[in-house]
């Protein structure tokens, strides 16, 4: 008699070609609309499912997962940051969790870099010149940005991400530092030309832009604080594409009015949608709407990991891209 597939939630609508395979391989509930489920539909889902797969936007608690049902093993998250699972609690109610990690280190490392150039080049503002209908043409003065070249280029976070980001400031010409919490091997430094500070205060005061890409966990929540901050250069630019929690959002829009900051590059935000529409009105900010990794390849990638995570479990193995709280 053969086993019967494995009972899979998916809580967010993802590319079809996922959907698809997804629904070949598992007894699978896809998402009918494309909104994040409310918190009495996740309940649901957990206690019906033998695999959840959410995603960012889904905040997996202690006291959600204490409503799942006795059969949910697995909650195989769509994304690499597993910041919304309470991973501890999961393990100790034998939950695993899985994430995708790795497919989407190009993808954002692309953006962080655009992000560099889009302020330090005042592309939003040219933009909004030309949308509003008042370029007046060419001038010598106008508009005048900075040359990343031969800038100071600092990186909170030396991941596969920071990695990648240092791999392309360097091709830029720029002069790359980082500090992280364990320092490279003198090899991979020497491959990437990176400069290690072991005090981050001392790093951020030196640098001409800041790049965060570190993951928020308990010790990076407000890393950069309004005092972090503050020790940053009149003229210094920072660019997140990691999390929000990392910066205080309001300690940073208040030294972006005053000018105490040349400009800021975000992707993500302190309290997700809920941004500071102080930060809205500025002209020295560039924001973006999560799009880091909003690449068709990188979210199909997603998937597939996904998918080979589900199938190695319902194979009775560890999936390979288990997370356990030693890791966080």
């Amino acid at each position: 008699m053969s086993k019967q597939p494995l009972s899979v939630v998916v809580t967010r609508r993802l590319p079809e070609v996922v959907e698809k395979r997804l629904s070949e391989l598992f007894k699978v509930t896809l998402r009918e609309d494309d909104t994040p489920m409310t918190r009495a539909e996740l309940v649901q889902a957990m206690k019906s499912a033998d695999v959840l797969v959410p995603t960012v936007t889904d905040e997996i608690d202690a006291a959600l997962l204490a409503q799942a049902g006795d059969q949910l093993k697995l909650i195989a998250n769509y994304g690499a940051g597993v910041d919304h699972i309470d991973v501890t609690t999961a393990r100790q109610r034998g939950i695993l969790v899985s994430n995708t990690p790795g497919v989407l280190t190009d993808d954002t490392a692309d953006m962080t870099m655009a992000l560099i150039l889009a302020v330090t080049r005042r592309m939003s503002e040219g933009m909004a010149q030309m949308q509003s209908g008042d370029w007046k043409g060419w001038a010598p003065t106008a508009l005048l940005g900075g040359r990343i070249s031969g800038r100071r280029l600092g990186i909170l976070g030396m991941g596969r991400i920071g990695q990648a980001v240092a791999r392309r400031a360097a091709a830029f010409g720029m002069q790359v530092h980082y500090h992280n919490r364990r320092r490279l091997r003198p090899e991979i430094e020497k491959d990437l030309g990176a400069t290690y500070w072991e005090s981050l205060d001392q790093m951020v005061a030196r640098m001409d832009v800041l790049s965060i890409n570190c993951p928020h966990t308990p010790s990076t929540f407000h890393l950069m604080n309004a005092r972090r901050l503050k020790l940053m250069k009149p003229e210094a630019v920072i660019v997140n594409t990691s999390r929000g929690e990392v910066i205080d959002e309001n300690a940073l829009t208040r030294m972006l009015r005053a000018g105490e900051l040349q400009g800021a590059g975000l992707d993500v935000y302190e309290h997700g949608t809920d941004i500071n529409p102080r930060l809205r009105e500025l002209d020295n900010v560039v924001l973006l709407p999560h799009m880091g990794s909003a690449t068709l390849e990188g979210r199909v990638e997603m998937g597939e990991k996904v998918i080979i995570n589900i199938k190695t479990f319902e194979d009775g193995h560890r999936p390979p891209d288990q997370v356990v709280p030693s890791m966080l």
